[in-house]
C-alpha cells in the first residue's frame, strides 16, 4: 500500500470542511504537524476494522467509504457513508477500539491525524476543541437522520430520501447537489436502507423513469429536486404528530 507525501491542511480545499475549520492559519499549521501522513487507498481496502484499537482519527481528504458492523455469523449491516471532509474513527471513542469496519467504495485517501496528539492539541490551540465537539455534533444529528430514514417509509421514500440526503451532504460540502457519483454498490445501499437489490433497483428506476433522476451507470443527475423534496416531506408530514 503507497502511502502520499504528508497532508498539507493550510492549503487543502477541504481545510474549510475538516478539522481546521474556524481556526486562524497558525492554528492550522500547528494541526497539520499532528497529520501523520495521507494514505492511499484502493476500492475495498480496509481502512480500519471492527474490533481495532483507536488510534488514529481519519479525514477523507478523496474518494468514499463505507462503515459496517459484522455479526459472529459474517453477517454485515451497513450503517453509514463517508465524504471527502467528513471524519472517520469516532466510533472508538467510547472505549479505545472501533466498533465498525470502514472499506474504500474506490480509489481515495485518507489523512490520518493520531488520537492522542490531537487531545494534546486541544489544550494548546483555542477553537479545536469546540471543533471536535462540532464534528460529534455533527456525527449524532446523522445517526438521527438515519433513524428517521429508515422509520415508517415506503421503499421510494427510503430510497428518495437516501439520494436527497446524499444531495444535501454534497452541497454542504462545497460540491454539486444535483449530479454525483453514486459510488456505493446496489447491495450495499440495499443493506443499508434495509430493502433488497431488486427493490432499490426498481425504485431507481422508478425515478429514472418519471424524469425525477438520470441515471448513468454510477453517475446521477436530480432532474426534479423539487420533486424529489416532495416525496421526502410529504412522508415526513403524513407521520408528523
Amino acid at each position: 500500500m503507497a502511502s502520499a507525501p504528508t497532508s498539507a491542511c493550510p492549503h487543502c480545499r477541504l481545510a474549510e470542511l475538516c478539522l481546521p475549520y474556524g481556526l486562524h492559519h497558525e492554528a492550522v499549521a500547528q494541526l497539520a504537524t499532528a497529520v501523520k501522513s495521507q494514505r492511499l487507498l484502493q476500492a475495498d481496502e480496509y481502512v480500519y476494522r471492527q474490533g481495532g484499537e483507536g488510534l488514529y482519527w481519519y479525514a477523507v481528504k478523496s474518494g468514499s467509504f463505507r462503515s459496517f458492523m459484522a455479526d459472529s455469523d459474517g453477517f454485515e449491516q451497513t450503517v453509514g457513508f463517508y465524504l471527502p471532509g467528513e471524519i472517520m474513527g469516532l466510533d472508538a471513542l467510547q472505549h479505545g477500539r472501533f466498533s465498525c469496519s470502514v472499506v474504500a467504495l474506490e480509489t481515495a485517501t485518507v489523512c490520518e491525524v493520531p488520537v492522542t496528539q490531537l487531545q494534546e492539541l486541544c489544550t494548546e490551540i483555542p477553537g479545536l476543541q469546540m471543533q471536535m465537539m462540532r464534528i460529534l455534533g455533527k456525527e449524532i444529528a446523522s445517526d438521527h437522520d438515519q433513524i428517521v430514514l429508515l422509520g415508517h417509509r415506503s421503499a421510494k421514500e427510503r430510497v428518495a430520501t437516501f439520494l436527497l440526503m446524499l444531495s444535501r451532504r454534497y452541497g454542504a460540502l462545497g460540491f454539486s447537489g444535483i449530479a454525483f457519483n453514486l459510488s456505493m454498490r446496489r447491495q450495499d445501499i440495499a443493506n443499508f436502507l434495509g430493502l433488497t437489490i431488486e427493490t432499490v433497483s426498481r425504485q431507481l428506476a422508478d425515478l429514472n423513469r418519471q424524469g425525477i433522476i438520470r441515471i448513468r451507470q454510477r453517475n446521477v443527475e436530480i432532474s426534479d429536486l423539487a420533486l424529489l423534496t416532495l416525496i421526502v416531506e410529504s412522508c415526513a408530514l403524513r407521520h408528523s404528530p
